[in-house]
């Protein structure tokens, strides 16, 4: 498995650069997987994807299906894109320390 350096730690990661261990997650790593997905800075907004994300992560096993998270989020789809620009998958559910989902979100 490949590795990253962040913040002085060495994380596994997967070939899409998705964590292999949700429980090293912290704020502070999202926040510089947030650089690397194309969000230099976390607002308000991004912290409620992020942490309902991770939530419904830790509580199914499974990442939310896109219309669950716009529905209990308030955001729409464009919305979610104009927060994460490599998507709801790919950059919103990898800041949340998420596995690579397979067909949700």
């Amino acid at each position: 498995m490949p590795y990253i350096e962040v913040l002085g730690q060495k994380i596994e990661v997967d070939e899409d650069g998705f964590i292999q261990d949700p429980s090293i997650w912290t704020p502070e790593l999202a926040k510089e997987l947030a650089k690397m997905e194309e969000v230099p800075e976390m607002t308000e907004d991004h912290w409620k994807v992020v942490n309902y994300i991770r939530d419904y992560y830790l509580k199914h096993g499974i990442a939310p299906m896109i219309r669950k998270l716009c529905k209990d989020t308030g955001f729409s789809l464009k919305q979610i894109y104009e927060l994460f620009p490599t998507g709801p998958a790919k950059g919103a559910c990898k800041i949340a320390g998420l596995p690579k989902p397979t067909g949700c979100v």
